[in-house]
């Protein structure tokens, strides 16, 4: 009976695959919400359908008056690995495990990292558009530039740092790798530089590179400051969360020639206000939030949350993408 089930909340950007893996089970019935679904909307849906017993987001944020309309939520998962929208505190008070998929989307982030350092050493913008406009005479006064011999220095050095530095040291760069959370030995393992201290680190980049996730702590922290010391060769990339760059502070850098450039995949904002004053600048390329939502990424991301949800519904989480340990003591 309907009644037995435990009742699965999935976003409509779940893909086949997963949805298949969820409805293998006879146990599991599924209801389907939009993934950007407003808080007062969501936790209207959560009660009418209560009690639910997991729910697999997207963009959607999760807390306290959500849990209390679901009744008995066992499992939070997030189709991607970012969770800042959720209040893991809340999460952890009531016992309920918040997951994320794991690798799954690591390697395209490190990929488009990649590409955006590419886009920017290699003038991509700028070279396509001389040969659409006929612009083709002045290429020599804009030459694009190696990576090869440049420095990197990698923010964070978890699942994405880590293979965003595999793919630099085969473009023959020096890494350095900022993270107070990994043993100096395991950088040096991966052939990475470990620098303590960000501050001194930031002059010796060509490139700098954000892998860490966006907390209290991580906030702000590319301001001013930091950004002033940077080289005004150097060219900033952010594919890990909005707010970690302060954009007034990366505008003010770009548009006074104390910065080369930068790549931004997020923002502050998000969807951005198409005024956003850094979109008027040449030398900054954007992505909309889509660095690790590829083709494969988001087969991978929705398989890995459903296993998350079944795993913890049948009393065995995977432990290792369980975000608040806390709860399985």
């Amino acid at each position: 009976m309907t009644t037995n089930k435990k009742k699965i909340f999935i976003t409509q950007t779940l893909s086949q695959g997963a949805r298949a893996l969820l409805n293998q089970r006879d146990d599991i019935e599924l209801v389907e919400f939009p993934n950007l679904i407003s808080a007062r909307d969501f936790v209207a849906m959560l009660s009418q359908h209560a009690p639910v017993h997991g729910v697999a987001l997207g963009a959607t944020s999760f807390g306290e008056a959500e849990l209390e309309a679901s009744k008995d939520m066992k499992v939070v998962t997030r189709i991607g690995v970012g969770y800042d929208a959720v209040d893991v505190p809340a999460l952890s008070r009531r016992k309920v495990p918040l997951m994320v998929a794991g690798t799954a989307n690591s390697p395209s982030v490190a990929e488009q990292a990649l590409f955006m350092m590419l886009m920017l050493a290699k003038r991509a913008v700028e070279m396509d558009a001389m040969v659409k406009e006929g612009t083709w005479p002045h290429r020599l006064g804009k030459l694009p530039f190696d990576l090869y011999g440049k420095t990197v220095l990698i923010v964070g050095f978890g699942r994405i740092g880590t293979r965003t530095a595999k793919r630099c040291l085969a473009m023959e760069m020096d890494v350095l790798v900022h993270d107070p959370y990994k043993a100096a030995a395991d950088v040096r393992g991966a052939g990475c530089e470990p620098v303590s201290d960000l501050d001194a680190a930031l002059p010796r980049a060509d490139f700098v590179t954000l892998h860490c996730p966006k907390t209290p702590e991580t906030v702000g922290m590319m301001n001013a400051a930091r950004i002033g010391r940077m080289k005004p060769t150097a060219y900033l990339i952010n594919t890990a969360r909005g707010g970690i760059v302060v954009e007034k502070d990366l505008h003010a850098a770009l548009s006074s020639g104390k910065l080369a450039g930068a790549g931004l995949d997020v923002f502050e904002q998000e969807p951005p206000a198409t005024s956003n004053p850094l979109f008027a600048l040449p030398n900054v390329i954007t992505a909309p939030h889509v660095a690790g939502v590829t083709v494969e990424a988001v087969d991978r991301m929705s398989e890995q949350t459903a296993r998350n949800i079944l795993s913890a519904l049948d009393g065995d989480p995977i432990r290792h993408n369980v975000i608040n340990q806390d709860v399985l003591a």
